[in-house]
């Protein structure tokens, strides 16, 4: 393939808020119907990465048009609305973007090490539907390979370094004292699961219920850090019985309503999904705090100018990965010729035109092989494939 086939298009919350970005948010249904639409149209290598401040498809078409169209045929918001506000790169560019994201350098909260995790699942997918050719998997076990070396190498994911730690942050800034309030977490997925690791953690408290569509993750959550559950049936009265309530699902429609709230006692809510799951105008109610995700990524980070001068750090990491990717890559394009260079060499072997009697087939094959490795390293020198095959035939003639 062309490296120019590869492409991303997204959407992110530079240019969205949370109402536009749950729009075209992807649930796990949509991204089956989506995949199986791709076969249909002979894309045989993408896949989606839909998070609280992104949805952004990859992959290789001929065009990135055939992506977008791919993407929004699935989602509430519709091509011509994600085309006004999307970014779309393409070849080297595309893969540049992989892998600042995948080092959080794109993220809402830089350095942000959630984004590997949901990206992890996002090509797992994918792979798992067949998806995820040769060209994909190396090229995201590379951004794995960087994001981890950043991770360990750098100071950019120190701190505030993802959304389920800034409500934390937010939850401090807003209640006096967490110990006594009772504290509902609705959905324990990837973000669920942290934010409320994070809650026990750093909150000092266990006064938390968690409530989970599929009650066995919510009771094997609860069960490891001694928690309590309850079945997703009582969430009204868990709702109207709690002080604080997170809420991380990714439902596709609102779970909690303004409505709801109108009689309810003085509570803090946080909002960690996309779509919202929480009703935005609920924040109009006096007795009620409300955030999003966008709202928690403006909390002030005492951190932030010690990730930042880690930057450069970082981007030098991804530029040697990148390099060892793109080294890789020109290899690959190279093997048909060096295939097709061995072919023709055991062609004239097996003829006996140049080739001396005496000599074996397995130092012939020697021989053969040897010819093709110096083509190989000529070729990932010179860039000059054409140029090889009349050397090849010379040296492996003068060589016997």
């Amino acid at each position: 393939m062309d490296i120019n086939q590869f492409f991303v298009a997204g959407i992110n919350y530079r240019k969205t808020d949370t109402g536009i970005r749950g729009d075209f948010a992807v649930s796990a249904d949509q991204y089956t119907s989506l995949l199986e639409k791709a076969a249909l149209i002979g894309v045989t290598e993408v896949f989606v990465l839909s998070t609280c401040n992104r949805t952004e498809i990859y992959g290789i078409a001929d065009n990135v048009n055939t992506l977008i169209k791919l993407l929004c045929n699935e989602t509430a918001g519709d091509a011509d609305t994600f085309r006004q506000l999307c970014y779309s790169k393409q070849g080297n560019q595309a893969v540049e973007h992989i892998f600042a994201v995948g080092a959080g350098l794109d993220s809402q909260i830089l350095g942000d090490y959630e984004i590997v995790g949901q990206m992890k699942l996002a090509v797992k997918f994918a792979r798992e539907k067949g998806f995820v050719g040769a060209f994909m998997e190396r090229l995201f076990n590379t951004v794995l390979q960087s994001s981890k070396a950043i991770k360990n190498d750098t100071a950019l994911s120190g701190g505030t370094i993802s959304v389920s730690f800034a409500a934390i942050q937010f939850l401090k800034a807003h209640v006096a004292d967490t110990s006594n309030k009772k504290i509902v977490l609705l959905g324990t997925g990837k973000i669920g699961r942290n934010t409320c690791k994070n809650l026990v953690d750093y909150l000092d408290t266990k006064n938390i219920t968690l409530i989970n569509r599929t009650d066995d993750k919510a009771i094997a959550l609860a069960d490891e850090l001694g928690l309590q559950t309850v079945p997703y049936s009582s969430l009204d009265e868990e709702v109207a019985a709690a002080d604080i309530v997170i809420v991380a699902t990714n439902a596709e429609k609102v779970v909690i309503t303004k409505q709801s709230l109108l009689n309810s006692s003085p509570k803090v809510l946080i909002d960690l999904s996309i779509p919202n799951n929480i009703e935005p105008s609920a924040a109009s109610l006096e007795h009620i705090i409300l955030a999003n995700v966008d709202d928690l990524s403006k909390i002030n980070d005492l951190t932030l100018q010690k990730r930042q001068a880690e930057v450069p750090k970082a981007l030098s990491i991804i530029k040697t990965h990148m390099l060892e990717f793109r080294e890789w890559f020109m290899l690959r394009s190279h093997v048909p010729v060096l295939k097709a260079v061995k072919q023709k060499l055991n062609d004239m072997h097996s003829c006996g035109m140049f080739i001396s009697a005496t000599h074996t087939t397995i130092i012939d094959q020697a021989a053969i092989q040897k010819v093709v490795n110096t083509v190989a390293v000529k070729m990932r020198s010179q860039h000059q494939p054409g140029c090889y095959y009349i050397e090849a035939i010379n040296d492996f003639m003068t060589s016997n």
